[in-house]
Formats: structure tokens, C-alpha cells, sequence
């Protein structure tokens, strides 16, 4: 389980301030300590996740201070060129008062300082926009903003490297990719470049494929895919010390259940195995195996024979194992002795799907081994019974304010939308709001000005700029991992503050 600290050098939009969060996040990421998680700069902050199992707050507080903590990086200026065919570019003129022109000239006069990269892999958040187009964000953010979409919010633009979800108003198209992850160097900006817009016309690059993380042969053949499911996933324990640069967190949702797959067949927490939601794929044998599933809402039958969660078994080669939904929850784990093989993006091999790393296995995909591991099937762990009700415990976050921490305890909520980035929930509305973007914790509970609240988990944007005035206890993650549309969701107010600043 992690904790968050964040550090903040100054108020609103300084460059001294993120000239000092950006010179400590690269010291510590060229040499990060033991059980650091994150180095994650925005504009004045710095946020770190650590592991206090690892390295407690005070020890880390006192390695900052022997940190630089001025910047000595060089400044490259960057040209990029934009056609300003934006969505909200006519809304944005009449909201201003200027003509279209006016708006694109404006648009174009600053030299930005590219402040953090983040939300999504790549996404350059940039500084400062001329008062005139400082406009907030939309009071909910839009479902999906098209590839190179070049945008304002408030004083910050910035480019949508690929469709995601966005609050920003849109003005025009980058006609280069900030971002490809087939790249050698797949990040454009750097943090700390200039980087100035000229209005051109042209065809915006296509969107990149997504990048394939398992082998097209492998060392040690072990699962064929006959059916797909509807998300399967090859996961390991997530990608960490990655968030700086947008890369979302990913590893398995429901990480207590990953456990124990994984211990079931002898592997080491954090080894590959697969993550199967909502309905599982038919999965054939290629080699004599030892496996175990661990998870909820799903049944599992070996050739007709029904397999139990939480119990390793013999799946002899030939043989295939099939799911069906049942019951409460949407989520299990399938591990094998030895994990699976893929390769590593960023220090991990678990998908980034809005960064196109990685993908849902597709029939005919063939899944090798890791290593091969001579473990005898059989053992079996209780697994936790999941409740009707999801009893969720809160913390008080980085914008604790006692109003939106009222409304989140005192009401029941409902789980309005849930996917890996996060759990929307619907009950009545929360006092939210904006801000410059920051990082974004594990677990945060986010509002914006709609006043729906969202719980972040694994594939959530590194950045945003809402406000989060409550944080989901590390411990009770794994619960909404298993939540589904319509099931109950209740907050229990932890008395203990969590300390977010220093």
C-alpha cells in the first residue's frame, strides 16, 4: 500500500516554483530510493507515492533536503504547427468577445513553458495563455476528444496526444504526434522545453497501433486463445516511476485477488498472469500447467468440470478452460506456475490501453510461459466473501474541504459507470471545482464542477485539475475493482487525517 506526499513550492502559475519541482523529481528519478512509487512535477507540486513499508516519510523528507533544488536543464524551444479546426473554437470566440482570427492570434503569441506532461502519455501541459482565452473547463468533461487535439483550460493549452476523455476547449489539430509510443524517443516535449504554435494547414498524423507487448513467438508455448472475453488482460504488479511522463499506473484492479492467483501456483507477487472481466475467454493448453483463479463474478470450468476460486489445479495439456459470468462482481485472475512472458514498456508489461501499449488478447493469440516451475497443484485460500454493499473507507484529500466531506459521508451513492480508469457514482451532487492540474493519487476521489464524483483507480490520468476533497483508503481498493453499474456504494469517514502537503 502507498501513501502520497505532496510538496508545494508556490501558489498559481510560478516558473520558479516548477523549476524547483522539476530539478528534485529529476534528481530522484535518476537515482530513485528504495520503495519510492511516483516523482510526478506540475506546476508548483511535486507529488511522491512511496511504500512506508520501504522508506518512511521522515527519511524521505530528509533525503529531499540533499537534493537540488534549482534547475539546470536546457531549454529547447519547439515549433509545432496547428490547423485551428477546433470543436469549441466558435463558442470560444463568442465567449471572449473576439473575432475567430483574433482567438487563433492570440492562441499564438506566447512562448509556453511546458510546465508537466501527464493526464495521458505525453499530454504537455503548457503556460501561460493570454488572459483573453483563459476560459475554465467544461463543467463535465466530454466522453472523447479526438487525437492532437490542441485545447485551453484557464491559463494552461495543451495537445491530446490520442482520444481520451477531456474538460478542455478545443481550437484546433496538431499536425505532428507529441506522443507515439513506436517511437525510439516517444515523448516530443520534454519537461521544461518551450514551445511555440504556428497556424498551418496539412493532414494530422494517424493515430498510432497499439504497441504489442507479447511475444509473436514464444520461449515456452502454454495457452492458446480459441474465444476471446470482452477484456482480457496481461498484467503484472503495474508500472511505476513512469507517471511523470503520463504513463498510467495499470497492474491489476483488483490487486488483492492478483495476489492470490498468484500464490496459489507459487509465483512471486507481481508475476504475469492474466486479468479476465465481465466474461472470460476460452483458453486451451498447450503444455501440462499448474493454474489458479482467484476473483468474483465469474464461474470457471475445466472441459465441463466446474474449477473453484481460490484452489490451484492440474490443466493438462489439450484441455480448455471456459468462464461465465455468476453472481456478484466482474473480475478474477488466472495465474500459472512460472507467470506468463510478455515484454516490458517502461519498466512494466501491464497495458496502458489509452497509451496503446499493449492490447486485449484476440483469438489465436498464443501465451508462453515465464519460466517453467515444478509446482504440484492443490493448495487453496478462503477467499473474501464481497458484500451486497460496498462499505468503502475515506480519507480527507489534497482538497479536503468539509462541505464535499459531508456530502460524501452522509448519503448512499450508486455506481453510475466503472472501467479501469475509474468509478463514477451517481446519489446526489458534491461540491467539486478546478484548479491548476496536478497529480493525481491512486484511489482519489475526484469532483469537478458537476458535481459527480469519480474514484480514480489503475488507469487513471496522472494529471487533472479537479478537485479531490477525499481519498479512498489503499485498503479497499480492490472492492471497487469488483464494482458494477448499479451496485451500492457507501463512504465511511476515517477520523485520522492524512498529512498530503509540506
Amino acid at each position: 500500500m502507498g501513501e502520497g506526499l505532496y510538496l508545494r513550492f508556490g501558489e498559481g502559475l510560478s516558473e520558479e516554483a516548477n523549476r524547483r519541482a522539476l530539478a528534485l523529481a529529476k534528481a530522484l528519478l535518476r537515482n530513485p530510493p528504495e520503495g519510492l512509487r511516483e516523482a510526478v512535477p506540475a506546476y508548483g507540486t511535486l507529488y511522491l507515492e512511496f511504500d512506508p513499508k520501504k522508506i518512511s516519510r521522515a527519511r524521505l523528507l530528509r533525503l529531499l533536503h540533499g537534493l537540488p533544488q534549482e534547475g539546470g536543464e536546457g531549454e529547447r524551444v519547439v515549433e509545432i504547427p496547428v490547423r485551428y479546426d477546433g470543436e469549441d473554437l466558435l463558442e470560444v470566440a463568442q465567449r471572449t468577445g473576439l473575432a475567430v482570427e483574433a482567438v487563433k492570434a492570440l492562441h499564438q503569441k506566447p512562448l509556453y513553458r511546458v510546465y508537466a506532461l501527464g493526464f495521458t502519455p505525453g499530454f504537455p501541459f503548457m503556460a501561460p495563455v493570454e488572459p483573453p482565452l483563459r476560459l475554465p473547463r467544461k463543467a463535465h468533461p466530454r466522453p472523447r476528444v479526438p487525437a492532437h487535439s490542441v485545447a485551453v483550460a484557464g491559463p494552461q493549452t495543451g495537445i491530446y496526444p490520442l482520444p481520451s476523455p477531456g474538460g478542455w476547449n478545443l481550437l484546433g489539430t496538431s499536425l505532428v504526434a507529441v506522443y507515439d509510443p513506436h517511437r525510439q524517443e516517444p515523448f516530443l516535449l520534454r519537461l521544461g522545453d518551450r514551445v511555440r504554435f504556428l497556424e498551418a494547414e496539412g493532414t494530422p498524423p494517424p493515430e498510432p497501433p497499439p504497441l504489442d507487448l507479447l511475444p509473436e513467438a514464444p520461449k515456452l508455448p502454454a495457452l492458446r486463445v480459441e474465444e476471446p472475453g470482452l477484456l482480457d488482460l496481461v498484467v503484472d504488479g503495474g508500472r511505476f516511476l513512469a507517471g511523470h511522463l503520463g504513463l498510467a499506473r495499470s497492474g491489476p484492479l483488483d490487486p488483492y485477488s492478483a495476489r492470490v492467483a498468484n500464490r496459489l501456483v507459487g509465483n512471486p507477487e507481481g508475476a504475469l498472469l492474466l486479468e479476465i472481466a465481465y466474461k472470460g475467454p476460452a483458453l486451451t493448453a498447450l503444455r501440462p500447467l499448474v493454474a489458479a483463479f482467484a476473483g468474483y463474478g465469474l464461474a470457471v470450468f475445466l472441459e465441463g468440470e466446474e474449477i473453484p476460486p481460490g484452489r490451484s489445479f492440474l490443466w493438462r495439456e489439450g484441455r480448455t478452460l471456459r468462464f461465465r459470468p455468476r453472481g456478484r462482481g466482474v473480475r478474477g485472475y488466472l495465474a500459472v506456475a512460472g507467470g506468463l512472458e510478455a515484454r516490458p514498456f517502461f519498466g512494466s508489461a501491464s497495458p496502458d490501453l489509452r497509451g496503446r501499449i499493449g492490447r486485449p488478447l484476440r483469438a489465436g493469440d498464443v501465451l508462453g510461459l515465464g519460466v517453467e516451475s515444478p509446482v504440484r497443484p492443490g493448495r487453496a485460500f478462503a477467499m473474501r466473501p464481497l458484500p451486497e454493499v460496498f462499505r468503502v473507507r475515506l480519507r480527507p484529500g489534497p482538497q479536503y474541504a468539509e462541505e464535499a466531506w459531508r456530502a460524501l459521508a452522509s448519503r448512499p451513492f450508486r455506481v453510475a459507470r466503472a472501467d479501469r480508469m475509474g468509478v463514477e457514482l451517481a446519489g446526489g451532487e458534491v461540491p467539486g471545482g478546478e484548479g491548476l492540474s496536478e497529480a493525481t493519487p491512486l484511489g482519489g476521489v475526484q469532483v469537478p464542477p458537476s458535481g459527480r464524483p469519480l474514484v480514480l483507480l489503475a488507469d487513471k490520468g496522472s494529471l487533472g485539475g479537479y478537485a479531490k476533497p477525499a481519498l479512498v483508503d489503499p485498503r479497499d481498493l480492490w472492492l471497487l475493482g469488483q464494482a458494477w453499474p448499479g451496485v451500492e456504494v457507501r463512504f465511511v469517514a476515517l477520523r485520522e487525517e492524512m498529512d498530503f502537503t509540506h
